[in-house]
């Protein structure tokens, strides 16, 4: 009888030997371990763990559900545009901020001033200083209506320059007044002078760039080249205000030049 366990024609024992079946089912399943162990070569996706949720799977929204609820109040913050000039903090009228565009680009420098209030009729809403007139310097600074600023910048720039080139062959540096805004009348009456709403300014000499000094009294018999400055200065200036008075119209207007800007009817102009 053949004992089980031992090989025949060998006296040493050896392992059971596994059916054919046995064995390839071994087989297969080292095979599927091995699989599980190391994914799919096939599929690229990743294994997803138990219970983890990647971004992939959550459904993507609508836009619109990406604003805030209508019930949520919403706060905007308006910045202001960098290249808009900033305007006066107090409410001014647009003929203002239109007259102050106009000196700007004439050249004139001024700063703004509190609103006068003197008394009776005197007082100006919106007065300007003025310090100079491109490179014509204002001596002393000058307290005007923005009106008569812009009146007088443009008959410097325009006619008082100008008649010194032509006469003198000179610049002019400076212009020396002896009144702006002053709240008093009219000598000898009881009219409220233009010089009480900041519309009169009265010219006592003019520096020019040569040195000259050029006073606007009087000149003399043979100061044949002053007297045709201030003629042209005189006359030109009624071009620009509706008053202006000098030497020889009487004895308070022996040292200067008044100009003003006062309204009257039909457009009357004084210039004597």
């Amino acid at each position: 009888m053949r004992q089980e366990g031992h090989r025949p024609g060998n006296g040493t024992p050896t392992a059971r030997r596994r059916p054919p079946i046995a064995r390839a089912c071994a087989l297969l399943v080292l095979a599927a371990a091995s699989a599980c162990t190391t994914g799919n070569v096939f599929t690229l996706e990743p294994a997803v763990d138990v219970g983890a949720q990647t971004a992939a799977i959550i459904p993507a929204q609508p836009v619109e559900t990406l604003s805030p609820p209508i019930s949520e109040p919403v706060t905007t913050v308006a910045y202001p545009r960098m290249d808009m000039p900033a305007l006066p903090t107090d409410t001014m009228p647009a003929d203002q901020i239109a007259c102050r565009q106009e000196l700007r680009r004439l050249g004139v420098a001024f700063t703004e001033v509190e609103p006068i209030e003197g008394s009776g009729e005197c007082g100006i809403a919106h007065p300007v200083r003025v310090t100079a007139i491109g490179s014509v310097a204002m001596k002393p600074a000058a307290t005007l209506t923005c009106d008569m600023a812009a009146s007088f910048a443009t008959w410097t720039k325009k006619e008082l320059v100008p008649a010194a080139r032509w006469r003198y062959f000179s610049g002019v540096r400076a212009i020396n007044q002896g009144s702006s805004y002053s709240c008093r009348r009219i000598a000898g009456e009881r009219t409220l002078s233009e010089h009480g709403k900041g519309n009169a300014l009265d010219v006592m000499s003019i520096e020019l760039t040569n040195g000259d000094k050029i006073d606007v009294r009087k000149p003399g018999l043979f100061s044949f080249r002053q007297r045709g400055f201030l003629n042209t200065v005189r006359a030109d200036g009624c071009q620009y205000f509706t008053t202006v008075l000098g030497p020889g119209y009487n004895y308070d207007h022996r040292n200067h030049f008044h100009f003003d800007i006062k309204n009257r009817k039909n457009g009357y102009r004084a210039c004597r």
